[in-house]
């Protein structure tokens, strides 16, 4: 049975006119192995795609702001986010309730309706009843799990470094690609994630093009997988490898930010190395 699916949500709903960007999908089961996988646009086809794949105790990682209770500037867990992983170049989109990006918060809908759980806490994890859902980002799972070696900058497989010719900045965001699949696929994990167990996520070890589209429609893919991963990650470790942004009690909580009227808290699980966790005002290392 399926244990974790990774959802790379794409932030914005969409209309008729254009529909929403691709969101990757991938549904992995608790030995790494890869049991389906692919795209799907607009929220109610991902929820679709979900509920096809829920189970008793299915954890769901979605990249894309699910809790949204600030009304202006930016979440306490984003800015977190800066705070812990801006020395490798990380830092996460603000959102707030005037943000246009809301399909995150428009999926956590969809999936309470199914009777699909909130988690903002490992404990609530772990004792989940039911499927449950929480929010992530890959870049903080790629630079804080240390087994896969970043440990000065963030792999640049996403956006074009814009210091350099587009020409050149396409050829090089196509090796950082290849060349962190290549990690994905050959370094020991615990727990294991298993790319070349199913044939579309093997496909990512193809050569990277340099066209952009292309390239888009395999990135959404293999941050669908770091989601899926990431949840499996989480229930693997815990507390003792995985930080849950915007719950720190070393840190004020931002009075502008309460939880939303189903008492649920705007957080982002994220895996950590101990330089890039903070205990009362300050971080380790």
């Amino acid at each position: 049975m399926t244990a974790y699916l990774g959802v790379d949500l794409a932030w914005g709903l969409g209309s008729e006119r254009k529909p929403a960007n691709e969101t990757g999908l991938v549904a992995m089961a608790s030995d790494g192995t890869i049991t389906d996988a692919g795209w799907a646009r607009g929220v109610d086809t991902v929820t679709t795609w979900i509920a096809e794949h829920l189970g008793p105790r299915t954890l769901i990682a979605v990249d894309a702001s699910l809790v949204v209770t600030n009304p202006t500037g930016i979440r306490e867990a984003e800015r977190q986010v800066g705070q812990r992983y801006g020395r490798w170049k990380v830092a996460a989109n603000p959102t707030n309730l005037g943000s246009a990006a809301s399909a995150g918060a428009r999926l956590l809908e969809r999936l309470t309706a199914l009777g699909v759980g909130y988690v903002d806490s490992t404990a609530a994890m772990r004792e989940r009843t039911a499927p449950a859902v929480f929010e992530c980002y890959p870049y903080t799972t790629l630079v804080g799990v240390e087994e896969l070696g970043h440990d000065d900058e963030r792999p640049r497989y996403k956006r074009l470094d814009t210091r350099i010719p587009p020409a050149e900045a396409r050829a090089r965001r196509a090796v950082a690609f290849d060349e962190l699949v290549h990690r994905i696929r050959t370094t020991p994990l615990d727990p294991p994630l298993l790319l070349d167990s199913h044939p579309l996520t093997a496909g990512l070890a193809e050569p990277s093009g340099v066209h952009g589209p292309t390239h888009k429609h395999r990135e959404d893919l293999l941050d669908g997988a770091l989601c899926a991963w990431t949840a499996a990650f989480w229930e693997r470790h815990g507390d003792g490898r995985v930080q849950v942004l915007g719950r720190d009690p070393g840190l004020p909580s931002d009075p502008a930010e309460p939880p939303d009227e189903a008492g649920r808290r705007p957080v982002i699980v994220a895996p950590a190395r101990p330089s890039q966790r903070r205990h009362l005002g300050r971080l380790d290392g």
